[in-house]
């Protein structure tokens, strides 16, 4: 129950904000923002493992630096450990108010948000719930020959627990709920302090192990973030787990109980752990020796050079992994593609527009060597899971390939007829358009971070903003409208290219967000169909 209540309020918040929370994380600010930033949002999604791979994310298609990276996930750690102390405060009196107000909200409530809202108040009451449970489970087993005999050795050899720690964090895979738990069987007395402070520090160590497991397949730029936080907080936690063992807690300690206790040392650690971000730097060049970038080699590898490998088709594992570089490389051509459309709207370059069709035949042949590659693969010898894979990223390398033929062969035919009759939009007009090709570049980042790192909050960011690209679609529609009417001069001449071009930015966008597809349908938050199950009534003759 305990497990599931996490995830419950998880799963609500990142319904909720989670499209909030991954543009603000995209947003640069400096270290201490950043270090709060990841903060607050650890608490809010109650995980520090998934701030990291969203961080870890980011960081994969460059859109955060390693130094705020880390810092981010160094404050996410420290959130991750305020929420267990207020979660550990005796809130039973509260159960009631919970579970009546946010059950009335989740199956009451037509608007997303307080549905949303429901589900993380009615998570919160059965996390509150479950922890009693827990307590009362334990009481009487506390009596029994097995566990006091468990909590002497473990308070006898402090390397054990703390491994086993490391081992229910990362096989629970949360630390939060690990950590709870360990707080409220220390609490009732059945384990000693020494042993849950063991316990609780392990359970940092295998915290900080969940996204290095993650994203042990994704590419170095991805991996190097959650690597450096298992470094220094793993390392941090196996020296303090020693010094505490061979020098004990300070006298202070023993002014409180030994659940509060626990919390104290497990914030007061991770609040220690927030200064080795100092180290960023030198980690950061360490990290870059030892696991560089794949295309750093010797002679830079230009956007045109294909990353599939013939001699990985008989091992699946390295040909997906081939297989998803090389679809990154599509969405970075496409990227670049994209890029220069609107300056062709502005100042129609015959040179500029060659070169963008140019990079589309990339595309092209991209798919086609990619067809070709997924036809060799031993199909007979693959499980179901990377079949799955295989299949979505074709389907991603068409959508890209689609998107690229759109850009060419629709908006740029309409950025030489602007130009070659002399048409100009209105101000207005010109800004809409721009404000929808910013969004459009701006997600096609977001789906290569999805790309890189099967990020549930992002696939579901890119799928509100597939409705939230149509709604500004027909918003520009409406406000073109509006111009002519009022008989803008500028509105009436290009009515033709301002209501193509916002469609087809629309329809590019379209294709890009498929990468969310797959990734929803495998969490089951997608529906297979948007039709209601009633049929229509026959029509009377």
């Amino acid at each position: 129950m305990l497990l599931f209540a996490v995830r419950m309020v998880r799963t609500g918040i990142e319904r909720a904000l989670g499209p909030r929370l991954h543009r603000a994380m995209g947003t640069p600010r400096g270290p201490l923002t950043m270090m709060t930033s990841g903060l607050l949002m650890a608490m809010v999604l109650q995980s520090s493992a998934a701030v990291t791979l969203l961080v870890a994310g980011f960081a994969g298609t460059g859109g955060i630096g390693f130094a705020p990276g880390l810092a981010m996930v160094l404050g996410g750690d420290l959130g991750s450990a305020l929420l267990i102390m207020l979660l550990s405060f005796p809130l039973e009196e509260v159960i009631p108010a919970l579970l009546v107000v946010g059950g009335l909200l989740f199956l009451k409530s037509q608007a997303r948000n307080w549905k949303q809202a429901g589900r993380i108040l009615v998570g919160i009451a059965l996390i509150l719930i479950a922890l009693r449970y827990l307590r009362e489970a334990v009481e009487p087993v506390r009596d029994s020959a097995i566990l006091p005999a468990l909590a002497g050795y473990f308070e006898k050899d402090f390397v054990t627990a703390f491994l086993t720690g490391a081992a229910l964090a990362f096989v629970m895979h949360s630390s939060v709920a690990t950590i709870l738990m360990t707080v409220a069987v220390v609490g009732i007395g059945a384990l000693p302090l020494a042993a849950g402070i063991s316990l609780v520090l392990g359970a940092n160590l295998g915290s900080a192990f969940i996204p290095v497991w993650l994203t042990r397949r994704a590419a170095p730029s991805v991996r190097r973030i959650p690597v450096a936080n298992l470094i220094l907080r793993g390392f941090a936690a196996v020296v303090v787990a020693t010094l505490i063992d061979l020098l004990g807690l300070p006298d202070s300690a023993a002014r409180l109980s030994d659940a509060a206790t626990l919390v104290a040392v497990h914030i007061a650690f991770n609040f220690c752990v927030l200064s080795l971000v100092l180290l960023a730097r030198p980690l950061e060049t360490v990290l870059l020796r030892v696991m560089p970038d794949l295309a750093s080699n010797k002679t830079p590898k230009p956007l045109h050079r294909s990353h599939l490998d013939p001699g990985t088709t008989d091992t699946p594992v390295r040909a997906l992994a081939c297989l998803r570089r090389e679809v990154i490389r599509m969405a970075d051509v496409l990227s670049e593609m994209l890029a220069p459309t609107m300056t062709l709207y502005q100042s129609y370059d015959r040179d500029q527009a060659r070169a963008l069709t140019a990079e589309d035949d990339i595309l092209n042949k991209a798919l086609h060597d990619i067809r070709l590659f997924a036809a060799e693969l031993p199909h007979h010898a693959m499980q179901k899971s990377e079949k799955r894979e295989l299949r979505a990223l074709v389907d991603y390398a068409i959508a890209i390939e689609a998107a690229g033929d759109l850009l060419v062969k629709r908006l740029l035919p309409l950025a030489e007829e602007k130009s070659v009759n002399g048409l100009s939009f209105s101000k207005a007009g010109f800004a809409e358009l721009s404000g929808l090709h910013k969004r459009l570049c701006q997600n096609l980042q977001t789906a290569s971070s999805v790309l890189v790192s099967n990020d549930l909050i992002g696939a579901r960011q890119l799928l509100e903003e597939k409705a939230e690209m149509a709604r500004l679609e027909r918003k520009t529609r409406k406000e073109h409208l509006k111009r002519l009417s009022a008989g803008v001069p500028e509105s009436f001449a290009s009515s033709d290219v301002h209501i193509e071009t916002a469609y087809t930015l629309k329809e590019i966008h379209s294709w890009i967000v498929t990468v969310a597809h797959p990734i929803l349908l495998r969490e089951g938050q997608l529906l297979d169909s948007r039709l209601t199950d009633d049929e229509p009534a026959p029509a009377l003759r």
